[in-house]
């Protein structure tokens, strides 16, 4: 595994301002945004769960998932969260040459009507980025990383990392996916609870 920060940190944001990692701080309100579904089970679960707080969150989904889960895709957008797109084939930009990664989120986009775009694993190459850029998506980092996807923590840990790193304004990466499965199951229950009572909204990324 390797390494990674739970707390994205400032100077990162910085450095890298022309990707949206957070929202602003003077209200109370959250972004959930969910990567590599659509899944069966795994992302209509959180679909039932969001709406049991009445919540909106956001939705990076890969297009060959769409593909085969057309049905639950369509939930996602009939239950009024917003969709993103994570590319066709969950590439890694760092290990994709330009002219493929692009294709492959073009790829994506005929499923995904989206201008909100998200590199897998967070990973992309700056000239690509400057070609997402000018073809009109808006890239969507975080701010809290759950780090569900971390096979060596346990579901406590994972909700821990949410609870103690979340402040308003930030958007928090979870994944509808099977590898996370136990974790998510454990943990978003008690993240949408922690924060509905204190107070937080819930909203989708637009």
């Amino acid at each position: 595994m390797k390494f990674y920060t739970i707390k994205t940190p400032m100077i990162v944001q910085k450095l890298f301002s022309n990707y949206c990692w957070r929202f602003s701080s003077s209200v109370k309100e959250i972004y959930l945004t969910f990567d590599d579904g659509p899944t069966p089970e795994i992302t209509n679960y959180v679909l039932n769960e969001l709406n049991k707080y009445k919540a909106k969150a956001t939705f990076f989904c890969i297009g060959k998932n769409v593909k085969k889960n057309q049905a639950i895709f369509e939930r996602i957008i009939e239950d009024g969260h917003s969709i993103g797109n994570h590319t066709h084939h969950h590439l890694n930009g760092f290990k994709s040459n330009n002219s493929s990664y692009i294709k492959n989120i073009c790829q994506a986009a005929e499923l995904i009507e989206s201008k909100l775009f998200r590199p897998p694993y967070g990973r992309l190459k700056l000239s690509q980025a400057k070609s997402i850029i000018s073809l009109g998506y808006k890239i969507i980092m975080w701010d809290v990383l759950s780090a569900d996807f971390d096979p060596k923590i346990t579901p406590e840990k994972c909700l821990k990392n949410v609870i103690s790193k979340t402040t308003n304004g930030s958007i928090i990466v979870m994944h509808d996916s099977y590898k996370s499965k136990d974790k998510l199951f454990y943990a978003l229950p008690k993240i949408l609870n922690h924060f509905s009572e204190r107070g937080y909204v819930f909203k989708a990324i637009c």
